[in-house]
């Protein structure tokens, strides 16, 4: 098990390392990020003055083994922007797109589960019918357009929540969270819905086909014929054996929703990571769109770790090899 993990994370580091380069490489082909620090009437020695204060007339080998170097002790730079430190500007924003993905997880597992569960129980029903074409649908539209769609009836034509922001939020430590306030939970139901949407299809689906597979296997007969109760044969043999590849879309799908959150964020202006990404990108600030890469390679490293973890807890069959 040690060596195992003490593996996984040494590939993550390469890993780590090779999203840091390519993400550094091409940055440097989007545009001249000075033009967007300066007037318009800057002359050439004030450019090449921040030029050269940047480092940005040295070769990418010299500026990625400084970015590198500086990384692995917590220095991501300065935001070409607003000059304020990267990491400090994402953490900043960290909590708000955590509590946005972690809502969406909740609604996409409690909801996506049960659902899978009660179709493959009742494949032939009405209802479970209804809840594979409500899947297909949940895949097919496109994030913002549900989001659209759910701001125009819950926030337009019924008033009940808001359609933008996240509402009033308090500070706990170095935790802002608006999940303490009514404004907090009335502001993160819409996104975390709209972003939640495609998981709850993908779980619900996914249950249900691995249900209806473990279900017909010689195990699940033997069982019943034993005489085993119903529930125990669902919940202890069929769902735990249907749990594994779930962990690994789950984990995975955290990782996803932690890097593709932008289009939520941008439909609703949910201060996260995802819309200070977009708004780098419209600013051209190379480091910080390198580190919301390198973090987001990170994150998905860290997930996959503990997803293998997850893996030796369920399955006992690894733990003896």
């Amino acid at each position: 098990m040690l060596f195992f993990l003490t593996r996984r994370l040494l590939q993550g580091i390469a890993v780590i390392l090779a999203v840091a380069f390519l993400s550094f490489v091409l940055f440097r082909f989007m545009g001249d990020p000075v033009r967007s620090m300066v007037a318009e009437d800057a002359t050439l020695e004030e450019q090449q003055d921040i030029r050269e204060r940047l480092g940005l007339n040295d070769s990418i080998v010299v500026q990625f083994t400084r970015y590198v170097s500086n990384a692995a002790v917590g220095n991501m730079g300065l935001s070409y922007r607003s000059g304020q430190p990267v990491v400090g500007m994402i953490l900043e924003r960290l909590p708000a797109t955590i509590e946005l993905v972690v809502a969406a997880m909740i609604i996409a597992l409690g909801i996506g589960i049960p659902l899978g569960i009660w179709s493959a129980i009742h494949p032939e029903s009405r209802w479970a019918q209804l809840f594979q074409v409500l899947s297909l649908v949940g895949i097919s539209i496109p994030t913002f357009v549900i989001g659209i769609l759910l701001i125009l009836f819950f926030a337009v034509i019924l008033g009940w929540l808001p359609s933008f922001g996240r509402g009033q939020v308090t500070r706990i430590g170095f935790w802002e969270t608006g999940l303490l306030t009514q404004g907090g939970w009335r502001a993160i139901i819409l996104p975390a819905f709209t972003l939640g949407i495609y998981q709850l299809a993908l779980f619900m689906r996914l249950v249900r086909s691995g249900m209806m597979e473990v279900i017909r296997q010689d195990f699940i007969r033997f069982a019943r014929a034993r005489g085993l109760p119903s529930r125990l044969i669902l919940f202890r043999h069929a769902l735990k054996n249907t749990l594994m590849p779930l962990v690994t879309i789950a984990g995975m799908q955290f990782g996803s929703l932690i890097a593709f959150a932008i289009v939520t964020e941008t439909v609703f202006q949910w201060p996260g990571i995802g819309y200070l990404f977009l708004q780098a990108i419209q600013f051209l600030d190379i480091p910080l769109m390198a580190t919301y890469l390198m973090f987001i390679g990170c994150i998905f490293v860290m997930i996959n770790i503990l997803v293998d973890i997850l893996y030796f807890i369920i399955d006992p069959r690894l733990r003896k090899r």
